[in-house]
Order: structure tokens, then C-alpha cells, then sequence
């Protein structure tokens, strides 16, 4: 596992793939995550207890942007059963399955108990409400808060103030 400065790992913490995991500085991962899916998580971000990071088998990736959080219970699935077109088994290898990668931008929080599909990109400064659902492919705009099963906009994210809050405890300039 690589790692910058000041990553806090908790003791009860899985991580299946440590080879494939490249971490940031000032990261904390609580205790009671599971990770079994190749992640790359920028500086400065915090995952919180009882978190997975799932499937893929290190084929896709989970990327978060730098000051972001994943809320405590917060599943993110790299691959899924496809539950209209498909079985809904992993152990015939003729079974499709829905996946692809996850991507959190920057600034980004994802809200208690939310689960994230495969095949998402979601952009800079976006958040995502408790108990949220995301399907696979959603378009989201940047600076949005999203809530729901499945998620739809809720309003604008006050950009002008994360940024601002950014610069005066001096990580923007």
C-alpha cells in the first residue's frame, strides 16, 4: 500500500488488495471499512466507519478527489449483478454483470448509509444526501446536492463559501 504523511488507518480496517491502493496525505480510514477494489484517494479525505469499497476484482478503480468524505455505511460498487437482464449469482462466469469505475472530484461528500452503482463520475463539489441511491451512469452537474432513491437534484452547492473556507485555512490561494 502507498501512502503519503499522516494516514490514520484504523485497527479494525479490511483492505483485501493493499497493492492496489495509493493514498494521499492527511487521509484517515475508520474503523469497520471494507476495501477489496483498487482505490486512489486523494490528500486530505476521510472514509468513515462501516464503509466498502467493492468488486471489480482490481480491474476498475474507486478514485476520490482530494477534501472529500464518504459518510459512515456509504457502499461503492465497481461491479453489480444486473437484476433485470441477468441471473443474480457471481458464480457462473457467463453472468454479466454491471461495471465499471467510480470517481469522486474534488470537494465531494457522500451522506450516512448512500450506495453508489458502478460507472459513475461524479464531479467537483457535488453532495449526496443520506440514504441516497445512485445508478449506474448518472449525469450529475457539478456543485449540485443530490438526495433521493434514486437521486435528483436538490439545489446549488454554495461554491463561493467551500472555496473561500478552503483559502483561509490556507489550502487555496
Amino acid at each position: 500500500m502507498k501512502h503519503g504523511k499522516n494516514f490514520t488507518l484504523g485497527e479494525y480496517v479490511i483492505i483485501k488488495k493493499p497493492e492496489l491502493m495509493d493514498i494521499g496525505d492527511n487521509v484517515r480510514i475508520a474503523d469497520f471499512c471494507r476495501i477489496s477494489s483498487a482505490c486512489k484517494i486523494g490528500s486530505d479525505c476521510e472514509i468513515a466507519p462501516g464503509t466498502y469499497i467493492a468488486g471489480g476484482d482490481g480491474k476498475y478503480t474507486f478514485q476520490m478527489g482530494e477534501c472529500s468524505s464518504l459518510a459512515a455505511g456509504v457502499k461503492i460498487w465497481l461491479s453489480s449483478n444486473d437484476y433485470v437482464n441477468e441471473l443474480v449469482t457471481h458464480s457462473l462466469p457467463e453472468v454479466k454483470e454491471i461495471q465499471g469505475n467510480v470517481t469522486l472530484g474534488k470537494y465531494t461528500g457522500v451522506g450516512t448509509n448512500s450506495v453508489i452503482m458502478p460507472n459513475n463520475n461524479i464531479p467537483e463539489g457535488v453532495s449526496i444526501g443520506a440514504l441516497s441511491f445512485v445508478p449506474s451512469n448518472y449525469k450529475f452537474e457539478p456543485w449540485t446536492v443530490y438526495a433521493g432513491r434514486p437521486i435528483k437534484p436538490i439545489k446549488k452547492r454554495n461554491k463561493e463559501n467551500v472555496l473561500n473556507t478552503l483559502r483561509k485555512i490556507g489550502y487555496l490561494k
